[in-house]
């Protein structure tokens, strides 16, 4: 399944839940599905900056694909970061720096969130780019 694919799939579902309250709490019981990380994973160079809560993004490319795993010491940040992963996770490093993120404004994630949830969402948004770009130089 590609990004854009994935990510309809998303909208989709997002577009059944009635209210915020649904939301909420389908982005919280996709966080509990999150395998998280190692603790030693949980290292300054994986963290977030610029999220509320503690976020760890790391990173392993593996047969022309970056797959990506996370954290977080909070229950709705993970789920969000696990909304990332599940999307740009398993795809070449072009793919996902071709890919947009049209459809947090499309779920409308954003205005539900606070100003610094919203400025932890964009954060986690610019890593997984930036590891798709760091890949590529590598590759």
């Amino acid at each position: 399944m590609t990004i854009k694919e994935k990510q309809q799939e998303i909208i989709d579902e997002f577009a059944f839940l009635e209210d915020w309250e649904q939301k909420y709490e389908y982005i919280i019981d996709l966080g509990k599905e999150l395998k998280g990380l190692a603790e030693d994973k949980k290292t300054e160079e994986n963290l977030i900056k610029g999220c509320q809560s503690k976020v760890w993004i790391d990173a392993e490319f593996k047969d022309g694909k970056l797959f990506f795993n996370a954290d977080s010491d909070g229950i709705l940040p993970k789920g969000i970061v696990s909304l990332l992963v599940s999307i740009y996770s398993g795809h070449s490093t072009q793919e996902i720096l071709d890919s947009d993120f049209d459809f947090i404004g499309e779920i409308g994630l954003q205005e539900f969130l606070s100003p610094s949830r919203a400025n932890g969402l964009m954060a986690m948004t610019k890593q997984i780019k930036f590891y798709a770009v760091a890949y590529q130089l590598k590759s």
